[in-house]
């Protein structure tokens, strides 16, 4: 009974995010435009700034990796992972893993280090 009610809870939530058009949004992002267009990029590099200055090297590591997993989201390997509607198993375990690896950083950014 409560798989029922989180599967339709979820199903709301992903129709809800495709009528959005986030996805394609995110997906037909002009890379090059955006890193050239200065209202981007003047608060991004206030931002860069003022974590530097902060010495705020947790965060600033977490803009690098958010913008690291931007990128790597675009490759032809991340496109060739779900083929025909099938996954590739042997094309996500490394994925796996390395998500797995940039989130135990993660948490060893916050919580291993006193």
């Amino acid at each position: 009974m409560a798989s029922a009610a989180a599967d339709g809870f979820f199903t709301k939530i992903v129709t809800w995010l495709q009528s959005t058009n986030v996805p394609t949004q995110i997906k037909d992002v002009d890379f090059a435009g955006l890193f050239t267009n200065p209202w981007f990029m003047v608060p991004f590099v206030a931002l860069v700034g003022y974590l530097i200055w902060k010495q705020s090297f947790n965060e600033l590591i977490i803009v690098v990796i958010f913008i690291g997993l931007w990128w790597v989201s675009g490759t032809e390997y991340m496109q060739t992972l779900v083929v025909d509607g099938h996954v590739q198993i042997k094309k996500i375990l490394p994925v796996l893993a390395g998500a797995s690896a940039i989130l135990g950083f993660i948490i060893y950014l916050f919580f291993g280090r006193s």
